[in-house]
């Protein structure tokens, strides 16, 4: 890298790359918290969330004086091409460490054909003449996978992440266990159609969450029910008061695991189509029921192995009850010695022998 020459820089989904005069070009991958900054600028704005407290805070705020930044992995020094005297340094952070940087031996036309780059699918917002309508129909009718399931893998589309999916989704009315092959025509319109206003909205304010349409599914879905019960325990009970689990009309806001991650949508408005039609099945029962760590299912299984051991004690007592019918063939009983006595004393004095 001494002594090159920047001379652009490039995206597609989760990477970006910066372009050198010649090879080797970085590659970054930002992971979960990864993070560009720049010496002595501001930070793009966006929201952070805190993993262990669940608190938002604001990320536009000028770098701090310490330099270095915290949990820096790579850094790069650069002179100003306007002005020899100015230096311009960046540095890319990552604290979770789930970031990745390569450098690419290729020249700088073929970054796109080299790997992990060409495994990865066309982007929304830069490959617009590749994922058309026609195109997407082809790719949904040959999966059977949920539609959240084939959003979030990169080697269908690159750039979709768990809460942009979750709004293209919520946009389209889909459920997101949908499976695609399931989907009709004008569904698959609606998940075109949304993917490229989504992506298109998001990158085009700059991934700012203040400029989000208010009526996006993202402005809402962070207050989780659980987490407001947490709080009230804690009795934090400003906080727990600012959470939301439905939206400004009263629309309930669920949570659903697919495909690993947790999926938020809207019940009301998402649900799961049979040809179109809407499913009859209770999709929190069915839920219920697939879930082996529920508690109604352990109660089946309860239930399967009473009902097992009573039909095992049962089998036990009706062959107790034919050993004993046997046995009482080959009794012989004799009347008691003394007579008069009345029945009860003459049974109990009944004496059995058994013959041989």
């Amino acid at each position: 890298m001494m002594g090159k020459k920047i001379i652009g820089a490039g995206q597609q989904g989760k990477y970006f790359w910066i372009t050198m005069s010649s090879p080797p070009h970085p590659l970054l991958h930002f992971g979960m918290s990864g993070w560009l900054h720049i010496r002595g600028e501001s930070k793009l704005r966006f929201k952070s969330q805190n993993l262990s407290t669940q608190e938002i805070t604001d990320g536009n705020e000028k770098e701090k004086e310490d330099w270095p930044p915290k949990y820096w992995k790579f850094m790069l020094e650069s002179t100003d091409s306007n002005d020899a005297n100015r230096k311009v340094e960046a540095a890319f952070s990552d604290a979770r460490r789930f970031g990745r940087i390569r450098l690419l031996s290729c020249a700088k036309g073929d970054i796109r054909n080299t790997s992990p780059l060409k495994e990865n699918g066309p982007d929304p917002v830069i490959d617009k003449h590749i994922i058309t309508l026609d195109w997407l129909q082809k790719k949904l009718k040959n999966k059977h996978v949920p539609i959240k399931s084939f959003l979030l893998n990169q080697a269908n589309i690159s750039g979709i992440g768990n809460w942009v999916a979750d709004e293209i989704l919520y946009n389209a009315h889909i459920h997101p266990e949908q499976y695609c092959d399931s989907l009709s025509t004008a569904q698959i319109e609606s998940v075109h159609r949304y993917m490229m206003y989504v992506c298109e909205t998001a990158v085009g304010v700059l991934a700012d969450s203040e400029k989000f349409p208010s009526e996006w599914l993202f402005n809402y879905r962070w207050g989780k029910a659980k987490l407001r019960k947490k709080l009230t325990k804690s009795r934090d009970d400003e906080r727990a008061d600012n959470m939301v689990d439905c939206l400004p009309n009263g629309d309930k806001i669920a949570f659903v695991t697919v495909g690993g991650r947790t999926s938020c949508y809207v019940p009301r408005v998402q649900k799961i189509t049979l040809d179109n039609m809407p499913a009859t099945v209770d999709h929190d029962e069915h839920q219920k029921s697939m879930d082996p760590g529920t508690k109604s299912n352990a109660v089946k299984k309860r239930k399967r192995t009473e009902a097992k051991s009573d039909e095992i004690q049962e089998n036990t007592i009706g062959i107790e009850k034919k050993r004993v019918t046997r046995s009482m063939k080959n009794l012989k009983f004799e009347p008691a010695e003394k007579s008069g006595e009345n029945t009860s004393t003459s049974v109990k004095k009944f004496r059995a022998k058994s013959e041989h």
